[in-house]
């Protein structure tokens, strides 16, 4: 199932104007980014409107912050496809630069989101600001004719879900708290490239994928799933980090799927974060190095069921 991907700076189609828009940035789409669009689906269905989810690209952390640390949770396409699966109807990317960090919270309220976009109404939740400097809020919104509505944080025992609490967790190694706040396995995207054969000539061969502007979880052995182009979901092994045994040092996320023989080179594929099984190591041979990665691959299989 596919949706429109709408941009910004193009006029916004007829049949999505007088839609119900949630906004935020829904970079993990977790429990609360799904509460916010889940009011946004109820109330356009309610009203017989689309409903239009929108995201900022690049995420505005990253045009004020062009040097920060890669903390991208989920690619363009991801969102799109999860935005989907909720039963949007449409997803809007806010393109973020100069322009609109500059644009005055009342010139975003009433030019983009009233005039340009022609929401009939907004969900976000109850923390989300906008416009030059995070003036605007719901009650901006509000002022300028556009109906809103507010969604409080989605809370647990550890206090509200977040992306930081996600991010954290990935970075400790904790896949399944970051699964249970995203309600899925956090997932690597991309295309996969030629390496250097080592997995291949140890007997364990793998699909190498670059982590570009993904977070970067715990380096170290995890059990994965990956999910072919075709569809199909595999089990498997995978070393994310520097592979510190050989030289140089080369950050990659490798996973290697069990009884599995395609060629995969030049394939998107999604690889799935399971469960962490051990920190990476430097290995003094490579017979050490083929010992524990047979012992890491039935952990996995073990994990994996």
């Amino acid at each position: 199932m596919t949706i429109p991907r709408l941009d910004h700076r193009e006029p916004m189609p007829e049949a999505l104007r007088g839609a119900v828009l949630a906004l935020g940035n829904f970079d993990g789409f977790h429990q609360g980014h799904q509460a916010v669009v889940g009011e946004a689906l109820r109330w356009a269905r309610a009203e017989g409107r689309p409903c239009v989810v929108a995201t900022f690209d690049p995420h505005p952390v990253r045009f004020f912050k062009p040097d920060a640390e890669p903390f991208r949770l989920t690619t363009l396409d991801q969102r799109q496809e999860l935005f989907a699966a909720a039963g949007a109807d449409a997803m809007l990317v806010f393109h973020f630069d100069g322009a609109m960090a500059a644009m005055p919270a009342e010139a975003w309220a009433e030019g983009m989101v009233s005039q340009h976009i022609g929401a009939k109404g907004v969900v976000t939740g109850e923390d989300f600001t906008f416009g030059k400097g995070r003036g605007g809020n719901p009650e901006v919104l509000r002022q300028r004719g556009v109906e809103t509505r507010t969604i409080g944080a989605v809370n647990d025992e550890h206090g509200p879900v977040s992306s930081s609490r996600i991010r954290a967790a990935l970075k400790a190694g904790d896949c399944e708290e970051a699964a249970r706040l995203l309600t899925r396995p956090f997932a690597v995207r991309g295309l996969v490239q030629h390496g250097d054969k080592n997995g291949r000539k140890l007997g364990f061969p793998t699909a190498n994928l670059p982590l570009g502007s993904y977070l970067r979880p715990r380096y170290g052995i995890y059990a994965i799933k990956g999910r072919l182009p075709d569809g199909r979901l595999v089990n498997g092994a995978a070393n994310l980090g520097i592979r510190p045994t050989f030289d140089p040092p080369v950050e990659l996320l490798e996973p290697h799927f069990f009884d599995f023989a395609e060629d995969l080179y030049g394939a998107e594929i999604e690889v799935e974060f399971h469960k962490l099984l051990r920190s990476e190591e430097k290995f003094d041979t490579l017979e050490a190095l083929v010992a524990q990665i047979a012992v890491d691959c039935q952990e996995a299989r073990r994990v994996l069921g």
